[in-house]
């Protein structure tokens, strides 16, 4: 059975016993056990069951490549299911139950599945499932669904909170073992600023646990040193529980910190997201020992003899009191020796190669302990837990030559390094066929923009196994001048490849060699994807679901790699390896949502004059994520009734509108204009320096996505303002084509949208405030109509826009966001005495549309072109190409029969509802009745005392004075005449004054 040690444990805190339940079994463990370690303590062996035969699991690994033990974690608001036993940390308080069974752990139903195992081979379901096809909907869907998963689907809200965070570097260090330690130190002693990150709640990795001697010190020593000098220097940060869990272009890096994840409720964020970006990234990510494939495998007390070591040096925890190894390599002997040093029982090492020699297996035979050579496993005896272990010839096909009574088997089938985040940003590979890996080829790593490599790999993740080569490979890597630390070990023999065992093992025991524990994939359903076709490794995976569960195969995935490419008859390297992609393991989707939950799923964006608005009673309209004021009611009014008292106020006296919202993109370089002129409809490289110009932006199909006012600010600058939602959309827009199509031209783009606050001053008595305010000359001559002009207005550092979206007298000021809201109070007070007051989106889109302006939105709707809406003077006729202008060309698109932009006005003078449909005569071929238009504006107009609307109209503009005939609610019909879209000042007289 498996016990707790009564002495060691050089990670835990035997001071601080923890109580936590399992299935809700009381058990106890100390402070700085994992949540393997304590389960181990207590002798719980099984911990679930696989996904398709549901067979008994237990613990594997101890690291982040544990396939099978796999808990619901926490309760109501904390439960989390998919947890990882060997990555969480065991706390007081702690509540963890097994998965994927039923009604119990102990006794699961699901396990019928596997005396069925003949019938449901590798890629059943895409043939069982296809008939009868009526069964699909009633029957395999229903079952499927129900079957689909291993955890339960939390019920309640997430009661923790995370966050992301945002750092540089000169170099990034991924992995916390002494490779990335004597990376670290070399790179900081150079003078480079350096993150230094570990997944893992400890540093140093596997060299204290494999004892090896480093600077004439034991390596715990080592490390304890390494990490005090570190910390100790201002130019290094160091993390731990935090893993760089993707890797992509320009040395950008993902790292996912599991803050309080053995702390929960104690108010700090639960995880958090580091967004990195660095010169350059040392991924010292280890190694990971594989399994052996051989009938039993699977079964609970069969581990890694890595894990095995780790479990009884680092947590002082006996996951048997009697181990067999089994190997193919050295490095298992590392495992015996250890058992022997705890006082446990080694009954026999098994070693797969004819021959062993070497300083570890030599220490082994020393402590009397048997090594069989030649020799392999047949078969695992046992079902819920190890009871022996039948020993059979390597090259034999499985006869039992001696049975070993055991409760654990200790396996390893060599190393494989962990080349993930190489591999995210491009990083290539290659077959070392004398260790048998796949290692990164250093001649072919990720690079930059400028050709320089952005990663390297130190240590095992390069693939140096041997701790002097690791400390020379890391120190290498970062740079390093003079000797790296040096390192003595025994030496070790070469391994022997072994992929399955016994070599010659037929159809009966390949069929109980597990490949993916928790996906269920033997050899037998590898080989059976070769028999069928499926050479290609991608397809192999998926048809087998080989290396498709939550550990993305880091076990699985290079053993089954090589028994396709001896099925197929062919070298691994010419088999190839499936795709690593990031995460490297999983990370919560809080971690990814971070503080964008609940209200702020999409932040509230306000202006900076938002509380004043508030404290005026402002009436919110959502606008995008802004909040807008739509009107300012004012005692009993309605929003109705203050709408209109806001219109009429502004074309009598003066109107302020809080105009911040607007988009407000600078482009810049010596390639603007050329940008610029491809991205509008007019031509915009032509605009005078402080004159300014409206217009149209289309997408490559040729409909309008936005209209704005652009500036010309200097030379090489200008300032293109966009609709309130369109800022991001657009600046998004813009940076795609510069990115994807026009990247080498020299343009720079920023979106200031929120550097700005912007004002509205509009009216007749606007100039009186400005020239109030003082500071700028504002005269008709000095800032006509379409102008703009800088200086100091009321002591603001302003920009002055001489433009109009009502058809008024109107002025837009920018002043910086931090001023914003005093410039607004300023305007407030200075225009007291004429009568100036605010005014809401309502306003504004009423004003605007007795002028007849569009609205992007309004009059857009994803399928309308400038020509729709009678825009053409916005279209240069001299440039040759703009976005969209071959779309335009279209036959359909120069259809004359378009719908096309009129005003209507109702003969009774009601307001039309908004989208209502003009009806024609006829029925379509659906039978519904024809139409000729739709309304896309409408309002009551107080200066005109009627309604008023703008549409779009089958040939419109040459139908002037014919009435339409609008069905609206309750079968009324309401009648409007289609007249100019202008209702207001058409000859712009007001604006120009």
């Amino acid at each position: 059975m498996s016990a707790r040690l009564s002495r060691g444990g050089r990670l835990i805190d035997r001071r601080a016993p923890v109580t936590f339940r399992f299935d809700g079994k009381p058990m106890t463990g100390f402070a700085g056990d994992t949540l393997a370690a304590s389960l181990l303590a207590n002798d719980q062996m099984l911990v679930g069951r696989s996904f398709k035969y549901h067979r008994p699991r237990g613990i594997l690994a101890s690291g982040a490549e544990e396939p099978n033990a796999l808990v619901g974690l926490g309760q109501g608001p904390r439960f989390e299911p998919n947890q990882r036993v060997t990555t969480t940390e065991t706390f007081e308080g702690l509540t963890a139950i097994s998965q994927n069974h039923w009604p119990s752990l102990e006794y699961d139903i699901g396990a019928v599945n596997g005396y069925l195992s003949r019938f449901l081979p590798a890629g059943f379901y895409y043939k069982m499932f296809l008939w009868p096809r009526p069964f699909w909907k009633h029957v395999y869907e229903p079952f499927i669904r129900q079957s689909a998963g291993l955890g339960k689907v939390p019920q309640d809200a997430d009661a923790d909170r995370y966050e992301q965070a945002y750092a540089f570097a000169d170099l990034v260090v991924a992995g916390g073992g002494i490779a990335g330690l004597t990376a670290a130190l070399t790179a900081a002693r150079a003078g480079k600023r350096v993150i230094l990150l570990e997944q893992t709640a400890h540093w140093g990795g596997r060299a204290p646990v494999d004892g090896d001697d480093i600077d004439g010190m034991a390596a715990d020593l080592w490390v304890k040193n390494a990490v005090q000098a570190l910390e100790g220097m201002a130019n290094v940060t160091m993390r731990l529980r935090t893993m760089v869990s993707g890797l992509y272009d320009h040395g950008y890096a993902l790292a996912y910190e599991r803050v309080a994840d053995h702390t929960p409720g104690d108010g700090r964020p639960r995880h958090r997201l580091w967004r990195i970006r660095a010169g350059k990234v040392i991924t010292a990510t280890g190694a990971i020992e594989r399994p052996l494939s051989f009938a039993g495998n699977d079964i609970p007390g069969v581990m890694l003899a890595s894990a095995v070591r780790d479990f009884v040096v680092n947590w002082a925890v006996s996951p048997g009191d009697r181990t067999v190894v089994v190997t193919n390599n050295d490095d298992a002997y590392r495992t015996a020796l250890v058992l022997a040093d705890a006082g446990l029982v080694v009954a026999a090492v098994i070693d797969a190669r004819p021959s062993v020699t070497g300083d570890l297996p030599a220490q082994v035979r020393a402590r009397g302990i048997r090594v069989l050579e030649g020799r392999g496993i047949a078969k695992v005896k046992g079902a819920k837990r190890v009871t022996g272990v039948a020993i059979c010839a390597q090259e034999g096909e499985g006869a039992v030559l001696e049975e070993i009574a055991c409760d654990v088997v200790a396996m390893s089938g060599g190393w494989s390094p962990v080349v993930h985040l190489w591999s995210h940003c491009g990083g290539k590979l290659l077959w070392d066929a004398g260790a048998s890996m796949f290692r990164p080829d250093a001649a072919r790593p990720p690079t930059g923009d400028a050709g320089q490599p952005i990663a390297a790999t130190a240590g095992a993740a390069s693939g140096a196994l041997q701790t002097a080569a690791v400390l020379a490979d890391a120190h290498a890597a970062a740079g390093g001048e003079g000797l790296a630390p040096q390192a003595t070990g025994p030496v070790e023999a070469p391994m022997l490849p072994v992929w399955i065992m016994p070599q010659g093992a037929g159809n009966a025991l390949k069929s109980k060699m597990w490949l993916d524990y928790q996906n269920d994939v033997k050899v037998s359903d590898v080989q059976l994807a070769a028999r069928e076709g499926y050479e290609s490794v991608e397809h192999t995976k998926r048809y087998t679901t080989l290396g498709m569960a939550t550990d993305q195969g880091k076990l699985s995935n290079i053993n089954g790699l090589a028994v396709l490419s001896n099925a197929l008859h062919q070298e691994i390297p010419a088999t190839g390896t499936t795709t690593f992609r990031p995460p490297y393991t999983p990370i919560s989707f809080g971690a990814i949502g971070a503080e964008a939950r609940g209200e702020i799923f999409q932040p509230l964006r306000q202006t900076p004059m938002h509380d004043w608005h508030e404290a005026q009673g402002a009436y919110w309209e959502p606008v995008g994520q802004w909040r807008r004021p739509y009107c300012y009611k004012r005692g009993g009014e309605t929003a109705h009734e203050a709408v209109n008292r806001e219109v009429i106020n502004t074309r009598s006296n003066i109107g302020l509108l809080d105009a911040s919202t607007l988009g407000k993109i600078l482009v810049k370089g010596a390639d603007a204009g050329r940008f610029l002129d491809m991205l509008y409809t007019g031509v915009m490289s032509t605009l005078p320096v402080g004159k300014c110009r409206y217009g149209l932006m289309c997408n490559d199909n040729g409909f309008l996505i936005d209209d704005g006012v652009v500036v010309r600010l200097s030379e090489d600058s200008w300032l293109c303002h966009t609709t309130t939602g369109g800022a991001d959309r657009i600046h998004a827009h813009m940076e795609d084509w510069l990115q994807c199509e026009w990247w080498d031209w020299k343009v720079h783009t920023a979106n200031l949208t929120e550097q700005f606050a912007q004002v509205a001053i509009v009216g007749p008595k606007a100039r009186l405030l400005l020239e109030k305010l003082g500071g700028m000359d504002v005269s008709r001559e000095a800032l006509p109509f379409m102008t703009y002009a800088e200086g100091t207005l009321g002591g603001f550092r302003a920009r002055v826009f001489r433009i109009s979206f009502s058809g008024e007298l109107s002025f837009e000021v920018a002043v910086p966001a931090s001023e914003g809201l005093a410039f607004w109070q300023a305007c407030v007070a200075a225009g007291a005495e004429f009568g100036a007051m605010p005014y809401g989106t309502e306003a504004l889109h009423v004003l605007r549309a007795e002028k007849g302006f569009i609205m992007i939105g309004d009059e857009t709707d994803g399928t309308v072109i400038p020509q729709d809406l009678g825009l053409g003077w916005a279209i240069s006729k001299k440039k040759p190409d703009y976005l969209g202008k071959r779309a335009q060309e279209r036959s359909h698109m120069a259809d004359p029969a378009r719908w096309k932009l009129v005003g209507l006005q109702t003969l009774d003078g009601s307001v039309l509802p908004d989208g209502a449909l003009a009806v024609a005569e006829g029925l379509n071929a659906n039978g519904q009745r024809r139409t000729q238009g739709r309304v896309t504006s409408t309002y009551y107009s107080p200066m005109l005392k009627a309604g008023i609307a703008m549409g779009l109209v089958l040939n419109g503009p040459s139908r002037m004075g014919e009435v339409l005939d609008f069905p609206v609610d309750d079968g009324k019909v309401v009648q409007a005449r289609i007249v100019d879209q202008v209702f207001y000042d058409k000859d712009g007289e007001k604006q120009n004054v």
